[in-house]
């Protein structure tokens, strides 16, 4: 609110109009401690980008007229895929401006986008590299219809005062005192096909800015994630026999256990089918490629009997364990 403020000053213009047609008290400019709501912050911003013409609100040496960023949208949203769109949407804000520079790279299954800066006003910094990864990275859960979790979230200046607000802003945690502003997410995420056209384009620019204020919530990779979570506990060192529970895995994916199941089920899965997949693919391994007993191998997948084991086994595969194991024995010969 208080940056909204100094663009409305560079550019000599008052602020009153701005803060009454997003219904937000004059006395709450200068305090700490104020907050106002997403629905606000989304009038208020939106109120000033028409009213100055400028998208950036003063964060670059030249403006940003209306409509700049409805551009980048429409640019990327034709791309094959959520990899091609981001490059895109990277080179043409490289069009926009040369203050900043957004590149995007991928390495050992991370994809990584960070903001190179050249120059800023001081006063904005924080605004407009905040904002600009919120920009980026609510366009990019839109456009493939998913919440995508932050691996790292990266921002070259000091904790703010109000660094806590970050949490509301991007699903990680943030870091603070870095090289570059920037964040890392998995490289999966890259891979999948938008689902949007030019008419939800259109749709969503109407109520742009709530992309950059709220988080999104649908995670499509959720079930693969779980999964993989399940998996490396299941064949770890130094970890208990047995799999997280449903409130484990929410902190290890930094969401509520209610949201967990919710999205499971909204993707046509539930743990408990996962946590038997995977039961079920490490309990093979270990029958396949190993000489442990069938006592030792129930215990490593979760089991506390053999019996219990067994049972489930041949609810999976139609045959007892030991099968299994005779069959990979003769083949050894």
């Amino acid at each position: 609110m208080n940056a909204v403020s100094r663009a409305y000053e560079g550019y000599g213009v008052p602020f009153e109009g701005a803060l009454r047609a997003a219904r937000i008290a004059p006395r709450l400019l200068g305090d700490p401690q104020a907050r106002v709501t997403a629905e606000q912050f989304e009038a208020l911003s939106g109120h000033a980008m028409r009213e100055l013409d400028d998208e950036a609100l003063g964060w670059f040496s030249r403006r940003l007229p209306w409509g700049s960023h409805g551009l980048l949208c429409r640019a990327a949203v034709t791309a094959p895929d959520l990899g091609i769109a981001l490059k895109r949407w990277c080179r043409c804000h490289g069009l926009l401006t040369e203050d900043i520079r957004l590149m995007l790279t991928v390495k050992a299954g991370t994809a990584s986008l960070v903001i190179q800066e050249r120059r800023m006003p001081a006063e904005l910094r924080e605004f407009c590299l905040v904002s600009v990864l919120r920009m980026v990275h609510g366009f990019a859960c839109w456009l493939i219809d998913s919440r995508i979790p932050l691996n790292d979230l990266s921002f070259p200046f000091p904790r703010p005062a109000h660094a806590a607000s970050y949490r509301a802003m991007f699903p990680g945690e943030a870091r603070f005192g870095a090289e570059a502003a920037g964040f890392s997410f998995d490289a999966n995420y890259l891979a999948l096909a938008p689902v949007r056209d030019e008419a939800a384009t259109r749709a969503m620019l109407q109520k742009a800015l709530l992309l950059t204020v709220l988080q999104y919530r649908r995670d499509r990779l959720l079930v693969d994630r779980v999964r993989m979570l399940l998996r490396a506990r299941m064949s770890g060192r130094g970890h208990a026999p047995g799999l997280p529970n449903a409130e484990e895995l929410a902190v290890m994916l930094n969401i509520s256990g209610r949201t967990l199941h919710r999205q499971l089920n909204e993707e046509g899965a539930s743990l408990q089918q996962i946590k038997d997949d995977v039961r079920h693919e490490r309990a093979l391994e270990l029958i396949q490629r190993s000489n442990r007993p069938l006592k030792q191998i129930a215990h490593l997948v979760g089991f506390r009997s053999e019996k219990s084991f067994s049972r489930a086994f041949r609810l999976w595969t139609g045959a007892a364990p030991g099968q299994f194991q005779r069959q990979r024995q003769r083949a050894q010969g």
